[in-house]
């Protein structure tokens, strides 16, 4: 079918593209704790756990959205939501949206899909495969 030619002609662009925007989605969390920027939130404590979850998050999501050691990044943001899930999330009730847990858990699941897929073509990633 010509859906499925184009659709995988164009999959490695878009797969690049999402890993761009979930990027810059999750580096709206930890530049709101810490600067106040695009929204302001209450700052964390210093070395409290939320405070630690900003900052793996800030400088992982900076590393994702560059497409920068994409799987391992990818990797360490997915367990770092899945803790954020189960610490933050889950002792408010099972289903996620009732927790409020709903972002945590598709943050956890897109970035594991990363871990696995790749950056893409538009990552700093592609470019030292290509030397």
């Amino acid at each position: 079918m010509q859906i499925d030619r184009l659709a995988d002609r164009f999959a490695p662009l878009v797969l690049s593209l999402v890993r761009i925007m979930t990027a810059l989605l999750l580096l709206q969390h930890p530049l709101s704790k810490f600067f106040g920027w695009p929204v302001a939130m209450q700052r964390p404590g210093l070395f409290s756990l939320y405070w630690i979850a900003g900052a793996i998050e800030i400088v992982f999501g900076a590393l994702l959205l560059a497409g920068f050691y994409t799987r391992l990044t990818a990797f360490i943001l997915s367990g770092e939501l899945a803790f954020a899930y189960f610490i933050g999330h889950a002792p408010r009730g099972f289903f996620p949206l009732g927790n409020n847990g709903e972002a945590a858990v598709l943050f956890c699941f897109i970035f594991l899909y990363f871990a696995c897929a790749g950056g893409g073509p538009l990552s700093i990633d592609a470019v030292w495969r290509k030397r």
